[in-house]
């Protein structure tokens, strides 16, 4: 069961509620996010009727949800939401892209990845300081050095940041320096460092497991909205199956089936799932016709030299194609492409 709390409810409302549920025995977890509050009961269904909630100071509505994930199902929040990242809008109405460097190698290279992003549309700066691989002899990121790296970036181009946090005892050290913490698909059901980006207070986006049903990655977005944050975008990255032309598969189905099953926004790396450069553009067309509402995409200003997942990387021409993608397809489904 969750209570829906009315848009502005003052905070001391927010608590009436929780101390009535304590008061009974029950749990209530409080989650915050851009549109509204969300306050989930866990306990006695029917020792939380008698209690009148609806009756409450601030109560808008009180819903019995029958899905494991309650605070980011639908059934509990029929609207569609809607995730600020520093002001950058990514939900229903709207198509963003974010775009840099798979990794941060250098500030050069970074500022060059980071002008190129800005030059095809994209309002997020993607870049990763930390670097979890397949391979320990592989390049893992340049850590706190690299968040540096990023925050300079962003001062001088002004697209937020949104970087990758590997581990729980980091997250405080990310949040300081990102405007979105990312967990990746190798962390999707790291339950500790779920909980922990749940209480930094930043925005997140939470990618798909390799082999991960649909309701495993919401409940994985579950352990975050548990810890107060209903702020978190999701990610399809492509999973694992026996195809070994692309890098993943792209499961395009997932967007609109996370959009039916949660109102949380819903975004596609073409990147990593193709794991190509010729792929990214025909993947990224193949999201925004199914309805994404961003896309994540990797540029390099020299792939061949990159550290990092050159083959995938943007770069030349191919930041035109970008662009003109972009700007051209989400009108025709409905979305207005967010801009600088």
């Amino acid at each position: 069961m969750v209570v829906v709390m009315r848009p502005g409810a003052a905070p001391e409302q927010v608590d009436a509620v929780v101390a009535r549920v304590e008061a009974a025995g029950g749990s209530a977890f409080v989650s915050r996010g851009v549109q509204r509050t969300i306050v989930g009961l866990v306990g006695d269904i029917e020792a939380f009727h008698a209690l009148n909630l609806r009756a409450m100071p601030g109560v808008g509505e009180v819903v019995r949800v029958s899905k494991p994930y309650k605070l980011v199902s639908r059934e509990n929040h029929p609207e569609a939401t809607t995730v600020e990242v520093a002001g950058v809008p990514i939900g229903p109405d709207t198509f963003t892209l974010i775009a840099g460097p798979c990794a941060v190698e250098t500030p050069d290279q970074t500022l060059q990845a980071a002008l190129m992003a800005k030059s095809a549309g994209a309002t997020l700066m993607r870049g990763g300081a930390f670097k979890p691989r397949t391979s320990p002899y592989a390049f893992q990121g340049l850590g706190e050095k690299g968040l540096r790296i990023l925050a300079e970036v962003r001062q001088e181009t002004g697209l937020p940041v949104v970087t990758e946090v590997v581990d729980a005892a980091d997250v405080a050290l990310v949040a300081e320096w990102a405007d979105m913490l990312q967990v990746g698909s190798r962390n999707m059901q790291n339950f500790a460092l779920l909980q922990a980006v749940g209480s930094a207070g930043k925005p997140v986006m939470l990618k798909r497991g390799l082999s991960s049903t649909y309701e495993e990655w919401l409940m994985a977005a579950e352990y975050i909205a548990q810890r107060g944050n209903l702020d978190i975008v999701l990610c399809e990255r492509g999973i694992r199956t026996y195809e070994k032309g692309t890098r993943f598969t792209l499961d395009i189905a997932a967007v609109p089936m996370a959009h039916s099953l949660s109102h949380l926004p819903v975004v596609v790396d073409p990147s990593h799932s193709g794991g190509k450069r010729d792929l990214v553009i025909p993947l990224s067309r193949a999201a925004i016709a199914a309805g994404a509402d961003a896309i994540i995409v990797d540029v390099h200003p020299d792939p061949t030299a990159a550290l990092c997942d050159g083959p995938q990387a943007l770069y030349g021409d191919d930041l035109a194609a970008l662009a003109k993608t972009c700007r051209d397809l989400p009108p025709m489904v409905g979305k207005k492409l967010v801009e600088q």
